[in-house]
């Protein structure tokens, strides 16, 4: 561990070191709200009630005393807030910064008796219409850190909150008896059941946009809809693939891998959950898919409108040229010329005229031009 500390001084630029009284930061504002949410112990499947609010480093002593684990809770830490904490239980500095930075990818890593879990949380936005800068989905995310006798989750962004999470598995004793695996295992479910519902919330948005694009609009033909909605529909569903795909791996290897920190019996309902992230990992890629296909379409009637406009134009341009071509050749005022002073010059011309416009009109309707 040494060497990569001296490793990573060497490539980046030095931060000023930070006193510390224990395991905690003493330079921060007492008045500033902590990053820890909650800190609890649990043993045999039970809340252990302590007469006071635990800090992590007086939890972790208690559970190395009288056995369970500690289950504690961050939310967006500073490096100075978890860095005792990473001290007190071991962490990896790696997946310590992995932990503080955020905007990481979804994924599984084991460092040494550690496993560091990186989820990405997908929340639906409600909005009463979908528009070219509409918000359709907030990502956050959650890091877990799983150990033999601790338990460890940092939350970054407003969504994702594990408080209703907490007091279920509370009131399960026999499943949070199983220690932190059983935990891990909530979360990932937790995580991946808004999945589920975010991609039936889409699917309304997308059948919506579908229908616009092909319902007919002025004489039986496909109105179109607006290509930057459906631009930024692909756009927001993306953005839900990027949290979606590269989860499926690291939650067939806890499915299928034995490993020393999951227990065999909450193994098997990662299966489940693997289960239910392949289906909605399916819809997500259908979704991407369709959305390709309705954007094509769209730009395709865009074109085919444009092309009977372009005909519609034609179709005038060429009925305005006859009465033009005459008017043209008898203004050119030349002392003889036929039928000049005829009596009845004026009239037959302009029937000619008209009828000459009537014949092309009826033509170019016939076809399909006007």
């Amino acid at each position: 561990m040494s060497m990569i500390h001296n490793l990573r001084a060497a490539v980046r630029p030095s931060r000023p070191s930070l006193r510390k009284d224990g395991p905690y930061d003493a330079t921060r504002d007492p008045s500033s709200p902590s990053a820890v949410v909650d800190c609890a112990i649990y043993r045999d499947g039970a809340r252990v009630e302590t007469p006071r609010a635990l800090t992590p480093h007086e939890a972790m002593r208690k559970v190395r005393r009288d056995g369970g684990f500690v289950w504690i809770g961050l939310h967006e830490p500073t490096e100075a807030e978890f860095s005792g904490i990473a001290s007190e239980f071991g962490l990896h500095p790696l997946a310590v910064e992995d932990a503080i930075q955020a905007h990481q990818r979804p994924k599984l890593e084991r460092y040494d008796d550690t496993l560091f879990t990186v989820f990405k949380t997908i929340h639906y936005v409600d909005h009463t219409e979908l528009t070219a800068t509409s918000e359709v989905v907030e990502s956050g995310e959650v890091m877990c850190f799983t150990g033999r006798d601790f338990f460890i989750t940092v939350r970054h962004g407003g969504q994702g909150s594990l408080r209703a999470l907490r007091h279920r598995l509370q009131d399960d004793p026999e499943l949070l008896a199983k220690g932190p695996s059983a935990v891990l295992h909530a979360i990932a479910d937790h995580v991946v059941d808004g999945y589920v519902a975010v991609a039936d919330a889409m699917q309304d948005d997308i059948d919506e946009v579908e229908t616009e694009v092909f319902s007919p609009g002025r004489k039986g033909t496909p109105r179109g809809t607006d290509a930057g909605r459906i631009y930024q529909l692909k756009r927001e569903v993306l953005e839900f693939k990027r949290a979606v795909s590269p989860l499926l791996r690291p939650m067939q290897l806890l499915s299928e891998r034995p490993m020393r920190l999951i227990d065999p019996d909450i193994q098997k309902y990662f299966r489940d959950v693997a289960d239910h992230l392949a289906r909605v990992q399916e819809q997500v890629i259908g979704f991407d898919e369709l959305l390709n296909s309705i954007l094509q379409a769209n730009l395709a009637q865009a074109s085919v409108a444009q092309n009977e406009d372009m005909r519609k134009i034609t179709s005038w341009a060429a009925i305005i040229a006859v009465p033009t071509m005459v008017c043209g050749v008898y203004g050119m005022n030349f002392e003889y010329m036929p039928e000049l002073h005829w009596k009845f010059g004026y009239p037959v011309v302009m029937t000619a005229m008209v009828s000459l416009c009537f014949g092309i009109h009826r033509t170019l309707k016939r076809n399909g031009w006007l």
